[in-house]
C-alpha cells in the first residue's frame, strides 16, 4: 500500500512539474524578446522570398505572430513615465509594417490588369466625350488593345470608330488576358508589360476630354447656341442673352431650355423665365415643372399659360400651404388651364381664411367652367363677408355662363355693393 500511494505522489508530482515547464515555456515563447525575434526572422523571410509560395509561409507566421501577440501578457508601460515605451504596441506597428511590405511585394496579377481593363470599359461606353476627347479615349483603348495582341499573340482586332466600340475592343482584350492563365510566379514580366499598358490606358482616359470639362459657355458654344448670334449686333446685350432674345422671336425652344438647364446666373434665369412666360411653349412642361416643385411662382405662371392638365395634380399640393402669393398664383394657373379635375380642389378653398385667396379661387371656378361650382359660389355671393369675393363669385357664375348660373348672380341686382351689382346686371342683361 505505502509503495503504491509512494508512486501516486510521485506521479502527481511528475505532473506538476511538466505544467510548469510549459507555463514557463509559454511566457518564454510570448516574451517581448521571443516575439522580436520572430518578427526578425519573418522579415528576413520576406526579404528572401522569391514565389508567391515563399510569401504565403511569410503570412502564414506573420499570422502565428499576430496570435501570440494578442495572447501575451506583456509588461504594461509605466504610466508616471511620458518617454516610457510600450512594448505591445511597438510589436503591433512592426508587424503591420511588415504585412504591408508582403503585400508590395506580392503580384502583379493577372487580375490588377483586368481590374483597371474592366473600370475603363465602363468609362468609355458612359462618359459623355467632347470631340477632341472621344479621339483620345479611342486611341488609348486602341493602344492597350494593340499591346495585348502582341504580348499574348492574341488575335484581336483593335479598330473602333467610337468610345462605344472602343470599350467592346477592350471587353475582348480583357478576355484574352483572362484565358491566357498567367501566373505570377512563371509568367510575372508579361504580367508587368500588361499592367504598365492598362495604368498607361487608365491615365489616357483620365486626361481625355470629357464634357463635363468645358466650361457652360464652351458646351454652348460646342452645340451651336451662339451660331445665331453670326449676323446679329452682339453690342446691345450680353451674347448669352442676345441669343435667347433671337430663339424667343424664332419660337426656337430647345435652345432656349439648354440655356436655362445650363447657366447659373439669376440674371439669366430671370430673362430665360420671361421669355418662357411670352411664348409658353409646351416643350417647357417638365422644366417648368420641376421648378415649380420648388414653389418657384413664375414657372407656376409659365404652367397656367401653357395649359397642360397633366400638371394640375402637383399644383395642387400647393393649395391650402398658408403662402397667400402662392396659392394666388396657383389658382390663376389652375383656372387658366382649365381642368374640370381641378374644380374641387379649387372649390375647397372658397372657405379660406384668406379673402385674397377666396376671391381668387372663385375666378378661377369661373375660368374652369365646370356646372357643379355654381351651388357653392352661390353661396358665397349670398355669405361672404368681404364684398370684393363676393363679385368675384358673381363674375364666376356669369363665366360659367349657363341659365342656372346666370340666374343666381342676377338676383343681386339692387345689391348694396356696386361692384357685386355690376356683375349681377350683366348676369341679367342689363
Amino acid at each position: 500500500m505505502s509503495n503504491g500511494d509512494d508512486s501516486a505522489n510521485g506521479d502527481e508530482g511528475a505532473e506538476g512539474g511538466a505544467d510548469e515547464d510549459a507555463e514557463e515555456s509559454a511566457a518564454t515563447e510570448l516574451s517581448t524578446d521571443t516575439l522580436e525575434s520572430r518578427l526578425d526572422d519573418a522579415a528576413e523571410a520576406l526579404e528572401a522570398a522569391e514565389t508567391e509560395a515563399d510569401l504565403d509561409e511569410v503570412e502564414e507566421s506573420l499570422d502565428a505572430i499576430a496570435a501570440d501577440l494578442e495572447a501575451a501578457d506583456l509588461p504594461e508601460p509605466d504610466e508616471d513615465d511620458e518617454d516610457a515605451e510600450d512594448p505591445q504596441a511597438e510589436l503591433e506597428d512592426r508587424l503591420s509594417d511588415l504585412r504591408e511590405d508582403l503585400e508590395d511585394k506580392r503580384g502583379p496579377y493577372a487580375e490588377d490588369v483586368t481590374g483597371i481593363v474592366e473600370d475603363a470599359e465602363a468609362t468609355l461606353a458612359d462618359t459623355r466625350w467632347t470631340e477632341d476627347g472621344e479621339g483620345e479615349a479611342v486611341a488609348a483603348a486602341t493602344a492597350f488593345v494593340e499591346t495585348v495582341a502582341e504580348t499574348l499573340a492574341a488575335d484581336l482586332s483593335a479598330e473602333a470608330e467610337d468610345p462605344g466600340g472602343a470599350s467592346e475592343t477592350l471587353a475582348a482584350a480583357r478576355e484574352a488576358v483572362d484565358d491566357a492563365g498567367l501566373d505570377p510566379d512563371d509568367d510575372a514580366e508579361t504580367i508587368a508589360t500588361l499592367l504598365e499598358a492598362a495604368e498607361e490606358l487608365e491615365s489616357g482616359l483620365e486626361d481625355a476630354e470629357e464634357w463635363d470639362d468645358l466650361t457652360i459657355r464652351e458646351q454652348l458654344a460646342a452645340q451651336g447656341f451662339y451660331d445665331v448670334l453670326e449676323s446679329e449686333n452682339r453690342k446691345d446685350y450680353p451674347a448669352e442673352w442676345n441669343a435667347v432674345k433671337i430663339y424667343e422671336k424664332d419660337r426656337d425652344i430647345e435652345p432656349i431650355l439648354t440655356a436655362l438647364e445650363r447657366f447659373e446666373s439669376d440674371f439669366m434665369e430671370e430673362n430665360i423665365l420671361d421669355a418662357l412666360e411670352h411664348i409658353a411653349p409646351e416643350e417647357a412642361v417638365d422644366a417648368m415643372l420641376e421648378r415649380a416643385q420648388k414653389r418657384d411662382k413664375q414657372p407656376i405662371r409659365i404652367l397656367g399659360r401653357i395649359g397642360d392638365d397633366s400638371v394640375c395634380e402637383t399644383l395642387h399640393d400647393f393649395l391650402g400651404g398658408g403662402d397667400v402669393k402662392l396659392e394666388k398664383t396657383t389658382l390663376r394657373a389652375l383656372g387658366a388651364i382649365g381642368s374640370e379635375d381641378s374644380a374641387q380642389p379649387v372649390a375647397n378653398r372658397l372657405d379660406a381664411d384668406n379673402p385674397e385667396v377666396r376671391s381668387t379661387a372663385a375666378r378661377a371656378l369661373g375660368l374652369i367652367g365646370d356646372t357643379r361650382a355654381i351651388d357653392p359660389l352661390a353661396d358665397v355671393l349670398a355669405e361672404d363677408d368681404a364684398d370684393e369675393v363676393r363679385a368675384s363669385a358673381a363674375w364666376a357664375l356669369n363665366q360659367i355662363g349657363t341659365e342656372r348660373a346666370l340666374e343666381a348672380a342676377a338676383e343681386y341686382a339692387d345689391d348694396r355693393s356696386y361692384i357685386v351689382q355690376v356683375e349681377a346686371e350683366k348676369a341679367a342683361g342689363v
